[in-house]
């Protein structure tokens, strides 16, 4: 397919057109680049060695590639553009022609396809008056332009001839990796069924499903001929076990579906006539822990059908899967295997920081916005374990070296006061400086991203109860160590390979795992993934990245395979000198059970690679991977149709954490957890292309330096969803609802619910605002479509709950069941006209500002029990508390009462604490701690007029020894208590 506009003559002197000259060619990477243009070949279908890209748009007035043209006679030519545009819209970009120092230049149009990929070429011609003689040629991403385009190519031909640049196939469709995921097809193992059980249900409604599943009132219909549903389950312990499936068939005859545990095909469930629903149950060996279980339908399931098409009802449908040992998942955040322990809250002899939300501290920077620095010899911190661990992780900050290189110590870990292992710390991959993006030369002054992570595996299983610590200890280098928190787990042992994998040694990889990286380069290993990758398409298998450390210096390409290792804390892929990673060209693409570490040391946008990127076509899974010191952790682009990511860690990226991009469908992120990156956390971008139908879903967000928790810009129907957020620095919200960056406008409806956002806000020190916790911004467009709020709770904001603001219209908001507690401003700021809709909103806390706690522009409407936004809040509930304390030791009592007139069931009291008072313990409550924000929660109903008592059992880093306040406010429910001592 090509793509063809005809423009105007440039020089204002007729012209005849040429004709009898052969095609002059000139390929894009032969080029003069400048502004971010760089070459690259991560697409097919191109001519020559590569591409030309980096017309982005952090690259906006400064990207361009200059050719120069030996034109052979004066006259009208044909100027071909060879070019990607893979956003499924129109871009732009600025062609200028030079000759003898006169400039012509003109805004081209560049137009996309539906289906197209950044693996299909167009050409476009632009008809030329031209002189003989050198004449040079410039492609520019101008300020007017929306750039987003590849360039292959150019030639000089007659008018008309559109055959010249020639390349790959440019029909979408027809390149490598397009069309569905057929790798299950061919399984044909029918799996014997066994009697079902009884136990943990996780619904099919709730899971996710693409490529053609629709979710109903009562189940999920698999309907289409490629359609699939995936259900995270969570296993109590590892082994086989029953698994129940609850479904109804009404088509009269047996159908059947290939099932799959976490991405590996098990056999075919025959699903015999049902017009009731009822179960069928197989055994099957499940991994402890987080996982998936999947039933996919497959041309094979369905006789000969087309792969796509509008589905019509099949009958089959699929309600719950129900584990016989599982474990409910919570209804926010994300389920990892790991315990967190904060420093603030451990027992120390070093220095406790004080609390801070300054760009360019610390304290800023670590989660709860306290840690515990250790600059003295035998100064220690330490924990009592509450579960078993093995293995240990460690986030912490040492200074940098003076040229940015970095430096290197370490901490021991001593377990009951003896030691059992060092864990590295080092400020490699931390400690950038200047402006944006942030370099890694001190001279630039600011530093910032203070903290890394880094981990071990323990020689022994530590026993709940165990008195874990971190010392500074003779075998530290003498350097200060900050420490934020470490996370303990039970490590599985390593996965074993799959039958018929084949294993990368098999083809050269080595093992580097003993190599200091520090004083030795490790080998490089691209070349055996490379090989490994195709010997397994070839084989109708898989990939087997086995124990050890194995290095990659670019990108492997992957589509219609799968790569699995045996477990992130033993199969680690490394980077080198900012490159590395896995880059998907198509469907059907599993990567699953291993690390990526990369070798990113400050942003490079247009020079590094991400972890996991590309189009990810149909079919495509990604779980279990642990992501750290990339650029990037995972980027799906344009293309992706239902992928599946479930339980990636991503650490200390640079940009994104996990980043939807363009024309994506039916993708979504679940049980993610997201720490240190260096924009925003979580991202659905709708450049060029709507995102459509995705969702974040219970995940964890930590300590995003720039950028938001969670952003959706523009797209079209897009969810939030159990988000948990905590502590945002600068230039950030805890989600972000926008049209900023240009996106298609949004249609659908975009949601945000269920979450908890603490400690969320910042400042833009660009703009000279503040964001709040929530941001729903109108930059580049009207928000015309319901944007709904509902069952968040915004907590400790540093400026606003609420934020609404922009050069357009929110013309359709509506916010429900949501609690807003204690904000640096107002509680709601909506800036901006529209219909804005509350109803069961209460806000407490407010720090007042000079023109009141809210701004309420527009047109409000109140739907009722919108306590402190528009009527005052009841008097429900009195608190008496006070705090013993005893040297170190803090008993504090409470007794609530409840002064309302509507019993209190499951309530929910909090407070904030002094910085340095620690929650371990309730008796008759259940006490939870978030920094300094302290719950106690009751499981009974509690009726008007009654009351309950409980003791809260604690620590302090502010010894004493008397009785005095516990703390001055509370809530109840979201409702301020009058607080006295008892």
């Amino acid at each position: 397919m090509v793509a063809a506009l005809v423009g105007s003559v440039m020089l204002s002197a007729p012209a005849s057109a040429v004709a009898g000259v052969p095609p002059i060619e000139l390929e894009a990477e032969d080029a003069v680049l400048a502004g971010g243009a760089g070459v690259n070949d991560n697409h097919l279908g191109f001519s020559g060695t590569g591409f030309v890209d980096g017309f982005v748009m952090d690259h906006t007035g400064t990207a361009s590639a200059t050719f120069t043209l030996d034109v052979p006679e004066a006259g009208e030519y044909g100027l071909n553009l060879r070019y990607a545009n893979g956003l499924g819209s129109d871009m732009t970009l600025s062609q200028v022609v030079v000759h003898d120092g006169a400039a012509e230049d003109r805004q081209v149009t560049l137009p996309s396809a539906v289906g197209a990929s950044w693996s299909t070429w167009f050409v476009h011609q632009e008809v030329v008056s031209l002189e003989a003689g050198e004449q040079t040629v410039v492609y520019r991403f101008d300020a007017d332009d929306t750039g987003n385009v590849n360039l292959d190519a150019v030639a000089l031909t007659t008018v008309g001839d559109l055959s010249t640049p020639g390349g790959g196939a440019t029909v979408p469709g027809t390149e490598p990796g397009s069309g569905p995921d057929t790798r299950y097809d061919d399984v044909a193992d029918v799996l014997r069924t066994t009697a079902p059980r009884a136990g943990q249900p996780y619904e099919a409604e709730a899971a996710f499903t693409a490529n053609g599943a629709t979710v109903g009132t009562e189940g999920v219909d698999l309907a289409a001929p490629r359609a699939r549903v995936v259900v995270a389950v969570d296993a109590a312990k590892a082994g086989d076990q029953t698994v129940t499936f609850r479904y109804r068939n009404t088509t009269g005859a047996d159908q059947d579906a290939v099932l799959a545990v976490d991405g590996q095909p098990v056999g075919r469930l025959v699903l015999a006539p049902r017009e009731r629903w009822g179960d069928v149950a197989v055994t099957l060996p499940l991994r402890a822990g987080l996982g998936s279980v999947e039933l996919r339908r497959t041309v094979a399931d369905q006789g000969d059908v087309p792969d796509r098409g509008a589905p019509t009802p099949s009958g089959l449908e699929i309600d719950r899967v129900t584990l016989q040992r599982g474990e409910a998942f919570a209804d926010r955040g994300a389920v990892t295997p790991a315990t967190t322990y904060e420093a603030e809250h451990g027992r120390t002899t070093g220095e406790v920081l004080a609390p801070s939300r300054e760009f360019r501290t610390v304290a800023a920077e670590a989660s709860g916005r306290q840690a515990v620095t250790l600059d003295r010899t035998g100064e220690h911190v330490e924990w009592t374990l509450t579960e078993p661990a093995n293995a240990l992780v460690l986030r912490a900050s040492v200074p940098d070296s003076t040229d940015g290189t970095g430096q290197d110590g370490s901490l021991g870990v001593y377990a009951g006061g003896r030691k059992v292992a060092d864990v590295d710390v080092t400020s490699r991959y931390s400690h950038v400086y200047g402006g944006y993006p942030y370099g890694n030369d001190p001279t630039q002054g600011g530093a910032q991203r203070f903290f890394d992570e880094t981990r071990v595996l323990l020689p022994r299983e530590l026993k709940a109860g165990t008195t874990l610590r971190l010392v500074r200890d003779s075998d530290s280098a003498d350097l200060p160590y900050t420490v934020d928190l470490v996370e303990t787990e039970v490590a599985p042992a390593p996965l074993t390979a799959p039958p018929g994998f084949v294993d990368v040694r098999d083809h050269g990889a080595t093992d580097d795992s003993s190599t200091d990286s520090s004083t030795a380069t490790s080998t490089d290993d691209t070349a055996a993934f490379v090989a490994a990758v195709a010997a397994a398409r070839e084989a109708g298998t898989g990939v087997w990245v086995p124990p050890g450390r194995f290095t990659l210096t670019d990108r492997v390409r992957v589509h219609d395979v799968t790569v699995r290792g045996a477990g992130p804390w033993y199969s680690v892929v490394a980077g080198r000198d900012g490159k590395g990673g896995f880059y998907a060209q198509g469907s059907g693409v599993t990567i699953a059970d291993l690390m990526v570490d990369g070798d990113v040391r400050y942003r490079d946008d247009a020079r590094f690679d991400a972890a996991l990127e590309g189009s990810f076509g149909q079919g495509s899974l990604v779980q279990n991977v642990w992501i750290s010191h990339t650029k990037v952790g995972l980027w799906a682009d344009t293309g992706t149709d239902g992928l599946y990511a479930l339980g990636l860690r991503v650490r200390d990226t640079f940009a994104d954490g996990v980043h939807l991009h363009g024309r994506v469908a039916d993708t979504r992120v679940e049980h993610t957890t997201v720490r240190n990156t260096g924009d925003d956390a979580m991202a659905m971008w709708s450049s060029g292309g709507a995102v459509t139908r995705s969702s974040f879903v219970r995940s964890t967000v930590t300590s995003p330096l720039l950028g938001n928790g969670a952003a959706i810009y523009g797209g079209d129907s897009n969810r939030v969803s159990g988000l948990v957020v905590r502590d945002m620095l600068t230039a950030a919200a805890g989600v972000a609802v926008s049209t900023r960056f240009n996106p298609v406008p949004f249609s659908g409806t975009t949601v945000v619910e269920d979450s908890t956002l603490i400690r969320t806000g910042g400042w833009e020190p660009n703009w000279s605002t503040s964001f709040g916790g929530i941001w729903v911004f109108a930059d580049t467009s009207h928000i015309t479509t319901p944007v709904v709020i509902r069952g968040t709770e915004i907590l400790d904001s540093t400026y606003e709950g609420l934020l609404v603001s922009g050069s357009h219209w929110v013309n359709d908001l509506r916010v429900s069941d949501t609690r807003i507690e204690r904000t640096g401003s107002y509680g709601v700021a909506a800036r901006l006209g529209g219909d804005h809709r509350f109803s069961d909103v209460r806000v407490s806390g407010v720090t007042t500002q000079p023109d009141g706690d809210h701004h309420l522009w527009g047109t409000v409407h109140d739907e009722g029990g919108n306590y402190g936004l528009l009527e005052d809040a009841p008097a429900t509930c009195s608190v008496e508390a006070g705090t013993l304390t005893v040297g170190t030791t803090t008993l504090t009592t409470v007794r609530v009462t409840n002064t309302g007139t509507e019993p209190l069931s499951g309530w929910e009291l909090a407070w904030y604490g002094r910085p340095g008072d620690v929650a371990t313990a309730g008796v008759g409550a259940t006490v939870a701690q978030d920094g300094t924000r302290v719950t106690a929660s009751g499981g009974t109903a509690l009726r008007p007029g009654r009351s309950t008592s409980f003791v809260v059992l604690g620590t302090t880093h502010v010894p004493g020894l008397g009785v005095g306040p516990a703390f001055d406010t509370a809530t109840l429910d979201g409702l301020a208590c009058g607080v006295t001592r008892p």
